[in-house]
């Protein structure tokens, strides 16, 4: 089911939470998966080394067949659509019927809708429903991708954006990209921002990305707060431990709901006004839409 209110959007998964696990680990795939996770992403792309994907791949499609009745929460990270290795993944996992498929280092439009059309094959081939298969994509690692956000609305199956600090780094020959205090140098909050609005533009979920440090609880709830108070429906993680954190804080908390109820019912009930009066505040069309989109929010939870 998709619920929308003009540009916000909840997701037919509403996923909050999205963890790695390699591909290569048929112990940590388990331990992923038996957990509290919206989404389990396994990972061929940057957790296997280049001698090992080629190994990988039947792993990762045997895994998925044993474990069937979670197909729908059980995505896979395949390698760059430019790579030698991505049609090698898909091939390799699609006969298996994968949730999902996450896409690293998309350069534009062009590389999620040729993916597209690879999966409308392989589902063709695999007796797979059409276009049951979403997509999620890291919209931020190439300078190319950073330039080309704005790019994916209408792109059929993506249902969810997300950003990487760390290859984008590393494609622009930073030494580091953190500030003295820990934050994000400027690039990097720009990227994050340019995921925000280009996730906003194409009507489709915007994913947080990863905390290296899964130890830092206290860090990781102020995070998560920040980002979603920005937007973000949900966020990426590398640790089992990180995975309740992130689930509570998207899901609005019943102060929440009421707060949003009192909005929506406060309109309803005046539908003529273009602004009204509450608790000391005027109040406009905006709030009323951001009241909405938090109860549908949490009835998708």
């Amino acid at each position: 089911m998709l619920i929308q209110e003009r540009n916000i959007n909840v997701t037919d998964t509403a996923a909050r939470s999205w963890l790695f696990a390699p591909g290569d680990s048929a112990r940590k795939m388990e331990k992923a998966t038996a957990g509290a996770a919206d989404i389990v992403i396994i990972d061929l792309e940057d957790a296997v080394a280049e001698d090992a994907k080629a190994g990988t791949r039947p792993i990762v499609a045997e895994f998925l067949h044993a474990h069937a009745a979670q197909r729908r929460r059980l995505w896979v990270r395949i390698n760059p659509i430019q790579s030698a290795h991505a049609l090698a993944d898909l091939a390799a996992i699609m006969p298996a019927g994968p949730g999902g498929i996450m896409l690293p280092k998309p350069r534009g439009r062009a590389d999620a809708e040729l993916l597209h059309h690879y999966l409308t094959a392989l589902e063709a081939a695999a007796g797979l429903s059409q276009g049951a298969t979403k997509v999620i994509l890291l919209v931020t690692e190439t300078p190319e991708s950073m330039l080309a956000t704005g790019s994916y609305a209408g792109v059929p199956r993506v249902t969810a954006m997300s950003w990487g600090a760390e290859d984008l780094a590393t494609a622009l020959g930073a030494i580091d990209n953190r500030n003295a205090d820990g934050s994000y140098e400027f690039t990097y909050q720009l990227a994050r921002s340019l995921c925000l609005v280009g996730a906003a533009s194409a009507g489709v979920s915007a994913i947080e990305t990863i905390q290296g440090d899964f130890r830092d609880e206290a860090g990781l709830r102020r995070r998560v707060a920040e980002v979603r108070r920005a937007g973000f429906r949900g966020m990426l993680a590398i640790h089992p431990a990180q995975v309740d954190v992130i689930n509570e804080a998207f899901t609005p908390s019943e102060a929440e709901r009421a707060s949003a109820q009192e909005i929506v019912d406060l309109f309803a009930a005046n539908p003529g006004a273009g602004t009204i009066g509450h608790k000391g505040a005027m109040l406009d069309r905006p709030y009323l839409i951001r009241a909405q989109a938090v109860l549908a929010l949490a009835a998708s939870r």
